[in-house]
């Protein structure tokens, strides 16, 4: 909403989605006037006075809007920032209508990635990542031939775990969790940051999203998260991207691309002693990225059961009824015992996605 705001008329909304949460959707529609918005939720629909969104504005109710202004001739670019699989349907859409895609929703490229990028090389659609770590790889990687890098390393701030023993990781509340030492996110990511899930998600993202290899793909801890990607090339050169952590920035970059222009987000302060650490991270505390590797190895369907099992065990441990550490066990045990398929359609992956989440519910009901 700020990059919008701020662009001077250069960037315009012309509609805005959002599940159930009414009141935050009527003030950005007040801010942006789009041409229409979207709540998902029809029982959150019910009821909506005329007198809370703007006049000009056209109100939709259902998700199966979503798709039909994802493709709207109007539209230039679809920004895809829905959490989780439900994000799938809106971003397919807008490929298929050869769109540009602002893809802040790993999770299509992390269940559907090959596909989701054979349908981009088909109808020309862009796909412009939004995390500030994918962006950063591909700013760097911009005209680089794929033989020349021989590894990209994906940063991760360590969350708020980062020191925390296995011990200490069993015992961990929702309100630590949610607590989060740099970014400010919603609490489905949240819970993936204090887990690595996310860079299990991210890992498997940037394998599709950038044609790499498995082994090609590390991830270091660094605390500061300034350095938000480093690319090294075959003749031991690195390059790296650096921005304050302000996620203004990379938004902005997506939705303006291939332009730069001038943005709201914080700047690095050179004047002052900027320190930047690094670390391996360790693999016994935070097992769900061997998890993410495995499953970039592996492609086919493991990634969309990964993502179901993750999204059902997250939701779980936010109303208490698992412990933090149950969660990446839970998806282990999902990807051990699902029926493996190394070429997919989208249809079974999609089946195969309810199956992760009722099979996993199931576990979680009867204490697994």
């Amino acid at each position: 909403m700020e990059v919008i705001a701020s662009s001077e008329g250069y960037l315009r909304a012309v509609a805005l989605v959002a599940n159930r949460d009414v009141p935050s959707l009527a003030k950005q529609a007040a801010l942006l006037r789009p041409k229409c918005v979207v709540i998902a939720d029809k029982s959150a629909a019910q009821g909506v006075g005329e007198k809370i969104f703007p006049p000009e504005v056209e109100v939709l109710a259902g998700p199966e809007h979503i798709p039909s202004i994802a493709s709207a001739p109007e539209v230039d670019v679809v920004l895809s920032a829905i959490v989780g699989r439900a994000g799938l349907e809106g971003t397919w859409a807008a490929i298929s209508a050869g769109k540009t895609v602002a893809l802040a929703n790993k999770e299509t490229l992390v269940l559907a990635g090959p596909l989701v990028m054979e349908l981009a090389r088909q109808t020309g659609a862009a796909i412009i990542p939004v995390d500030s770590e994918h962006s950063a790889l591909f700013q760097i990687l911009q005209g680089r031939p794929r033989e020349s890098v021989k590894r990209v390393i994906l940063t991760a701030s360590g969350g708020p775990f980062r020191n925390h023993s296995v011990e200490q990781l069993a015992q961990v509340t929702v309100e630590q969790a949610l607590a989060h030492p740099t970014w400010r996110m919603g609490k489905k990511i949240s819970i993936d940051s204090a887990t690595l899930m996310n860079k299990a998600l991210e890992i498997i993202e940037a394998r599709w999203l950038f044609e790499l290899h498995p082994e090609q793909i590390e991830v270091l801890i660094h605390p500061q998260s300034i350095v938000h990607g480093l690319v090294e090339f075959v003749d031991g050169s690195v390059l790296a991207q650096l921005s304050a952590p302000d996620m203004r920035l990379p938004i902005q970059l997506a939705l303006t691309w291939p332009e730069r222009k001038p943005c709201i987000a914080k700047k690095l302060e050179w004047s002052g002693l900027i320190r930047l650490e690094f670390e391996p991270p360790d693999p016994q505390r935070f097992p769900a990225l061997k998890l993410g590797l495995d499953v970039a190895t592996r492609g086919g369907t493991a990634g969309a059961v990964l993502n179901a099992a993750n999204e059902v065990a997250v939701e779980a441990f936010l109303r208490g009824q698992i412990r933090f550490s149950d969660i990446i066990p839970l998806c282990e045990r999902a990807l051990e015992i699902h029926p493996f398929e190394a070429r997919p359609s989208l249809q079974q992956l999609l089946t195969l996605d309810i199956w992760a989440r009722e099979e996993v519910s199931r576990w979680i009901a009867t204490g697994f």
